[in-house]
């Protein structure tokens, strides 16, 4: 593999604004960090074209059977555990749909395994091992952009014609050129030099909110701006479900506490209120159009116009 000096790399850089934040009152400290925050959001706003052909390329494989997949080490690791974990109860999807790898396996999402980083042939056993097939989307993960055992799960991916996004915090990466597409905000020298959990780790974070958002959305899992695939599991969440139906129907609270016991689920008990039907007969609506809210009520306007 390429040999690259680190030293060379943004994230690794000083930041000259933090040079003496040791020697800084507390407010002045957590200013210069919260200064250094506030470049993040516009760092990720010039990689959104490279988002938005992510997330398209990602729905449409998910559409047609595949899954997706996020693989990192330490942080960036971490943080793909974490977006793929919160799927299933936001979404109510299956918790294969949506997968994150972390070097070192699971341990390592509470103890550090820094050395395991280092492994390409690591990174494609630990992919292999998962079941990754050519329908799939692997999402490498690293600020560096050049992390082995990422790169060694990408060239896997890629060999059996899997399709492939890296996500990085450099320009020009290792991981960028054997990836189909490349997101890259530059988030530059971080306030603790080489500490790559702060403003790398912000913008990983930003990024993999909308990548899953973003297909989730395209997958019917929101009708407007609700969340009406969410799992009323807990009474928080009942709660939610119930002021959901509410605000896509128009009832009052007690309504929407009925409608959601008769339904059994957000989206049915919509279908029902809106359209004055059966739990089977709105279940059937649903199925027919795979889900999707918006279209099984359009396709009822449209009939009755």
């Amino acid at each position: 593999m390429e040999h690259m000096d680190l030293a060379t790399l943004p994230t690794e850089a000083r930041n000259p604004a933090s040079e003496h934040i040791d020697q800084l009152p507390t407010l002045d400290m957590l200013r210069i960090i919260n200064e250094a925050d506030a470049t993040v959001a516009a760092a990720v706003a010039t990689e959104l074209p490279n988002i938005a052909k992510a997330v398209d390329a990602i729905a449409a494989r998910l559409e047609h059977g595949g899954r997706l997949f996020y693989m990192g080490a330490g942080t960036s690791g971490r943080l793909g555990v974490l977006d793929a974990s919160e799927c299933p109860p936001t979404f109510s999807v299956p918790p294969t749909l949506v997968r994150g790898i972390i070097a070192g396996g699971d341990s390592a999402l509470r103890t550090s395994s820094e050395r395991s980083e280092d492994s390409p042939e690591q990174g494609s056993r630990d992919l292999i091992a998962a079941d990754f097939t050519k329908q799939d989307t692997l999402v490498g993960i690293a600020a560096s952009g050049r992390t082995p055992y990422v790169l060694g799960a990408l060239a896997h991916a890629r060999s059996i014609g899997a399709f492939t996004i890296s996500l990085t915090c450099v320009p020009n990466s290792q991981m960028a050129a054997v990836s189909d597409i490349a997101i890259a905000p530059v988030t530059g020298p971080e306030v603790l030099t080489g500490s790559t959990r702060l403003k790398a780790g912000t913008a990983t974070k930003l990024v993999l909110n909308m990548l899953s958002t973003g297909i989730m959305i395209k997958a019917g899992a929101v009708y407007s701006n609700l969340m009406v695939n969410v799992q009323p599991t807990n009474a928080k969440l009942v709660d939610r479900a119930q002021r959901i139906i509410a605000a896509a129907t128009g009832v009052d609270q007690p309504t929407a506490a009925h409608l959601l016991e008769q339904a059994g689920s957000v989206k049915t008990a919509i279908v029902m209120q809106k359209l004055s039907l059966s739990r089977s007969a709105a279940e059937a609506k649903l199925l027919a159009a795979h889900g999707r809210l918006a279209a099984v009520l359009a396709a009822t306007e449209a009939t009755s116009s």
